[in-house]
């Protein structure tokens, strides 16, 4: 089950695993995003195939569209009767399958569990810690996240559940964002050698940035901070500063009239395009979970664009500096940060979706 741009990606080793094995599965797209830049052409790059089925979820309120998730997706479960249902992350659509799948008594396995921000301001994160408590199986990407997951009595207890008593099994396995990262970079400088010569860049002379979270780009205070201290970075770099913008930013850019001075603004590429804007960039400045682990992966200082990390194994392998909302905290973590370099990666050594196919065949065929 997946969603959004991030899911398609992570998810992408895992069916790759399951294809390679002959396993009986099948895809279902909540569409909850929905745009070809975003959905469609990650399929298609990735050779991924269609999905069997799509939701058709699209943009809504949390609660409308979390419920037409669930409401779509049981009949999906009722009629296909899937014996377990992957789900990855900390999307609405990965929690409103989550619940779905647990009302029926379909084992749950949650790619990605035990990340914390500890800031429950963030929908991702009710998302995230209610489906664990409701997980079958958790692949928690690192140490920190199993720790995580154990403090809060994930475990540790036998239940009673639809099935009967069950006790949920957790396991570290590192992030398939490693294994997506790894299998896709050489195809990326293989197809898509000249696009950073096709927007004027060269490797090393700019900066990427990326904020999309609600709770930055829908405040037009954190919106303006964040705009001027990507323009004063670069003009004290004297490096270009690309932003891929997401279509729910551009329009929040719109809505509060602000001006992204210095910063040049791009259509959000396709994944294999975006992979070669973070591997070529001196220093990635992002409030995105995926694009911090793809930093770390690929040798890229990050500054965090959030009050808190769900990733801060990033930070304490001195890969990334958390640089809050506020322009002059932006700045000061981007110099501390941008010299940085040779850390050991702490998500792992590209082989969580091997690892984590491995755990539930042996479950089925136990």
């Amino acid at each position: 089950m997946l969603g959004t741009r991030p899911e398609i990606i992570k998810l992408s080793p895992v069916i790759r695993e399951l294809e390679a094995r002959g396993a009986d599965y099948f895809v279902v797209h909540s569409n909850q995003h929905y745009s070809y830049e975003l959905d469609q052409v990650f399929f298609e790059e990735l050779a991924l195939g269609k999905p069997a089925y799509s939701l058709g979820a699209k943009s809504s309120s949390h609660a409308k569209q979390t419920a037409k998730i669930m409401v779509e997706i049981e009949g999906v479960f009722l009629k296909k009767k899937p014996d377990v249902v992957f789900v990855q992350g900390d999307t609405n659509t990965v929690l409103a399958a989550a619940l779905a799948a647990y009302k029926l008594g379909v084992f749950i396995a949650h790619v990605e569990a035990g990340l914390r921000s500890f800031d429950r301001r963030m929908p991702e994160e009710a998302n995230r810690v209610m489906t664990d408590h409701i997980s079958d199986y958790l692949f928690a990407p690192t140490e920190r996240a199993k720790q995580n997951l154990e403090s809060e009595g994930v475990g540790k207890h036998e239940l009673i559940t639809w099935r009967g008593p069950f006790t949920p099994k957790i396991f570290v396995t590192g992030n398939t964002s490693v294994d997506a990262t790894k299998q896709n970079l050489e195809l990326a400088r293989e197809t898509r050698s000249n696009y950073l010569s096709s927007l004027g860049l060269k490797p090393k002379e700019y900066l990427l940035v990326t904020a999309h979270r609600e709770e930055n780009v829908d405040r037009e205070e954190v919106f303006r901070e964040f705009l001027q201290a990507f323009k004063e970075i670069g003009e004290g770099t004297k490096k270009k500063v690309v932003y891929p913008i997401h279509p729910r930013a551009r329009k929040q850019l719109k809505e509060f009239g602000l001006k992204a001075e210095g910063v040049k603004l791009i259509d959000p590429p396709g994944y294999l395009e975006f992979l070669l804007l973070e591997e070529g960039a001196h220093c990635i400045l992002t409030d995105s979970g995926g694009v911090q682990e793809e930093a770390c992966t690929l040798g890229v200082p990050c500054v965090v664009l959030r009050k808190s990390s769900d990733r801060p194994e990033s930070i304490d392998a001195g890969a990334a500096e958390l640089g809050g909302v506020e322009k002059n905290s932006i700045k000061k973590a981007f110099k501390r940060i941008e010299p940085a370099s040779g850390w050991e990666n702490p998500y792992g050594d590209g082989h969580a979706a091997k690892k984590i196919v491995d755990e539930v065949v042996k479950w089925s065929l136990s």
